[in-house]
């Protein structure tokens, strides 16, 4: 028992060495997480994710599918969104706006734009150093774009 107290209120060490992470792949994971925030991942978001990765990316749809399956598995191992954002913030400040874009086409996808999104959304703009500004632009081009 008192092993089992001594581990449990021991400070943790990492399960395995900080990696490094491809920026594209750590953007789509963001993208996969803003499209669980409100609790549904359906087909339509992942389409939708898929369809950023070819056009706003440039990836081709092979590449599109190999980052999406990389960007799922690493959203669904993510303890945070901090660990994620600081691979994205590689990328050039217009770059980390098109995310924030991204995440908002994304949250746009299924029809409803949700609170939890969109305090999501504004929580990674704000760790990718994306002021208000830019991302509100970046949110107005996102309802744009929506059929």
């Amino acid at each position: 028992m008192a092993r089992f107290l001594t581990r449990l209120f021991s400070p943790r060490r990492p399960a395995a060495p900080d990696r490094r992470i491809d920026p594209e792949e750590a953007a789509a994971a963001l993208l996969v997480e803003a499209a669980l925030v409100d609790g549904v991942y359906a087909n339509l978001e992942s389409d939708m994710i898929s369809e950023i990765l070819v056009t706003s990316f440039g990836m081709d749809a092979a590449r599109a599918d190999q980052v999406l399956e990389k960007g799922e598995r690493l959203a669904e191992s993510a303890t945070d969104a901090h660990a994620l954002t600081r691979h994205v913030k590689q990328l050039s400040e217009a770059d980390r706006t098109r995310v924030v874009e991204c995440l908002y086409r994304v949250s746009l996808a299924d029809g409803e734009a949700c609170k939890f999104e969109d305090a999501f959304i504004r929580h990674i703009a704000s760790l990718l150093h994306v002021d208000d500004v830019r991302r509100a632009q970046a949110r107005r081009r996102a309802e744009a774009s929506q059929p």
